[in-house]
């Protein structure tokens, strides 16, 4: 009986092997040519466009990879999030929701599409601290993109996960992936050019295959601390040939492509809305086209910034005489990027002149699959919200802190945090917070004074005279995105020195952290009470009898997140230019629907409605 049921099993294993290999083409030849991409030994054109599928609801990825392939591109470009897949420390997850890797591979290659894989360990992307995760910044001596060892060997981990994952979807074993990005823009950010080779031999170490590649601004200092010997040169962006000449000279015997070619743009709280014509992005892809170069388009589609993963850019002031002085711009929840593609999966007029575009460039025989139908989207009407309860009536267990710390060093890399003191000595005059990252409520014996928003530089604020003899200090600090490019990345989250009045370092702290996890906004219990100070929590039920997209109009809000169904929307604020926040019809239901909002500000709730666009 056990040899039958061995040979049963044996059985049941054969044939799963086999109707996996049935799902791949026969394996190609893919190599960098001394000018140009090899497929098959023939010279390849590589017409791609990026898309991020943890950006992208599950269920979209198919019709997305489509679009692409409709309006001419035959690989699909794709950042692997580092932050996404590593749940937690040391455990890893690329099989659940926007994670299942092997399922995406499996629909690139389905759709007849090659696939060119970006996964970091660093990746931009406007992700929260660049895709590395944020609690490496518990480490008080931190040094990310070299060899530091509290990096490297976080990121070995990563990348020796991530291999098991990508070695059976490489071209040689019949897959779609055809070429890897090593580290990302490595010549914006430092000059170890030992630690972009480690990071080449650790993919080749764990089993990569595919030709390699990096990726860097078309100047010569980039392109000197960013490219490598043997890989490809990526441009960002390459668009006239005196760059690909450049790269040529610094880097000869490769190919050199266009490996971010902007069709839009990334736009920060408090911008108007980027944008990128029709006529410029056309213009570009048309000389790339002509001259027979490689590209990708930077985004093809955007997606969202969901939950807590938007980042940050910060520049170097130019008033600044220590060099250390910087300006912080946090991005907007949506990722649309003035893209071919809507966040919401509609072609442009954009997408429609670069599909025109490319028909007349095709080689002969090839032609164009028709457009997918859109994904429907709908309006909802106003659904009314009542208070439920405030941060305030929730504190978790504090930690008792002799002066305040980082979220990072308490464990937490997002979310709120809470810091409370007894002010003893001092008792009113000139707050100051050393540094407040990023955006702080301040609070007197419960009287909310005022706000700090490190975007504008501050972060002092005047406390006036009380007549109690010990009065408590509360500061209510939110996280809105560790930066993501550039000098500053080192950035913590908080109070992250310390706090004075008039002088006076302040001590014994409690802190209270609001991480947001799913399992304590599940349980939040009513309260019906009115809120006093900001920090209230809104509820709202609504009936559906169908679901399809939407976008909620938080314009009635102040500042703060929202949840549908448990699902994170991400952030609103009403500074703009972002009003409403894109959801997607899958995480909606027929019949009974909820929404929660918390918003920093707001003592009073508003009705919200669903509209079917991101803007009018």
């Amino acid at each position: 009986m056990k040899k039958l049921l061995k040979l049963a099993l044996a059985g049941l294993v054969f044939c799963a092997a086999v109707l996996t290999a049935s799902a791949k083409s026969p394996a190609h030849t893919f190599a960098l040519g001394t000018n140009d991409f090899l497929l098959d030994g023939q010279p390849f054109q590589m017409r791609a466009g990026e898309i991020h599928p943890s950006r992208i609801p599950k269920e979209y990825w198919r019709h997305r990879i489509r679009l692409a392939k409709a309006m001419g591109l035959n690989t699909i470009a794709a950042y692997i999030f580092w932050d996404h897949h590593e749940v937690s420390e040391g455990r890893f997850d690329f099989k659940t929701g926007t994670r299942d890797l092997p399922e995406f591979f499996r629909l690139v290659h389905e759709e007849g599409m090659w696939l060119f894989v970006r996964p970091g360990p660093y990746c931009c992307a406007e992700y929260d601290f660049g895709a590395m995760p944020a609690y490496l910044l518990r480490y008080p001596d931190l040094k990310v993109r070299c060899l530091d060892p509290h990096y490297t060997a976080a990121a070995e981990r990563y990348c020796r996960a991530l291999a098991k994952v990508i070695r059976p979807w490489q071209f040689s074993a019949g897959g779609p992936i055809i070429l890897l990005q090593v580290e990302n823009e490595y010549g914006s950010y430092g000059n170890d050019r030992a630690y972009v080779k480690w990071v080449h031999d650790l993919w080749r170490k764990f089993g990569i295959t595919v030709p390699f590649t990096t990726g860097d601004g078309a100047t010569p200092h980039m392109l000197e601390a960013g490219s490598l010997p043997g890989c490809a040169v990526g441009l960002d962006p390459g668009l006239e040939l005196k760059d690909f000449e450049l790269a040529r000279r610094m880097n000869p015997g490769v190919p050199v492509f266009g490996s971010e070619i902007y069709p839009g743009w990334l736009t920060h709280w408090g911008e108007p809305w980027a944008r990128v014509t029709t006529e410029a992005i056309c213009k570009d892809v048309k000389f790339l086209l002509e001259n027979k170069k490689s590209f990708n388009l930077y985004m093809f589609h955007g997606g969202t910034h969901f939950g807590f993963t938007a980042g940050a850019n910060a520049d170097r002031l130019a008033v600044s005489t220590n060099g250390i002085a910087c300006n912080f711009m946090p991005d907007i929840t949506s990722y649309d990027y003035d893209c071919p593609v809507t966040e919401q999966g509609r072609p442009t007029a954009k997408y429609t002149a670069l599909r025109n575009l490319i028909a007349s460039h095709l080689p002969p025989g090839e032609a164009l699959p028709a457009v997918p139908q859109p994904i429907p989207a709908m309006a909802i009407p106003e659904v009314k919200l009542t208070r439920w309860t405030t941060l305030w009536e929730n504190l978790p267990k504090p930690v008792k802190l002799a002066q305040p710390k980082p979220f990072e060093m308490l464990g937490q890399t997002h979310g709120l945090m809470l810091y409370r003191t007894k002010l003893v000595g001092r008792k009113s005059g000139l707050l100051v917070l050393r540094e407040l990252n990023d955006y702080g409520l301040v609070f007197l014996d419960g009287k909310f004074i005022g706000t700090l928003d490190r975007r504008l530089g501050q972060n002092c604020i005047e406390l006036p005279p009380t007549d109690n003899a010990m009065p408590t200090l509360e500061i209510l600090v939110e996280a809105m995105g560790h930066i993501n490019f550039g000098e500053f990345m080192i950035d913590r989250k908080g109070i992250t020195d310390r706090a004075t009045l008039n002088g006076m370092t302040l001590m014994n702290w409690e802190v209270f952290g609001f991480p947001f996890d799913e399992q304590w906004l599940a349980s939040l219990p009513p309260r019906q009470t009115a809120a006093t100070r900001p920090g209230a929590f809104f509820k709202g039920s609504f009936e559906l009898r169908e679901v399809a997209d939407t976008f909620l109009d938080l314009s009635g809000y102040q500042k703060g997140y929202v949840w549908v169904n448990g699902h994170n929307l991400g952030r609103y604020w009403n500074i703009g230019p972002q009003q409403r926040l894109y959801c997607p019809a899958p995480w909606l239901r027929r019949g009974a629907n909820e929404v929660l909002v918390l918003d920093l500000l707001q003592l009073e709730p508003n009705p919200i409605a669903g509209k079917e666009t991101l803007a009018d």
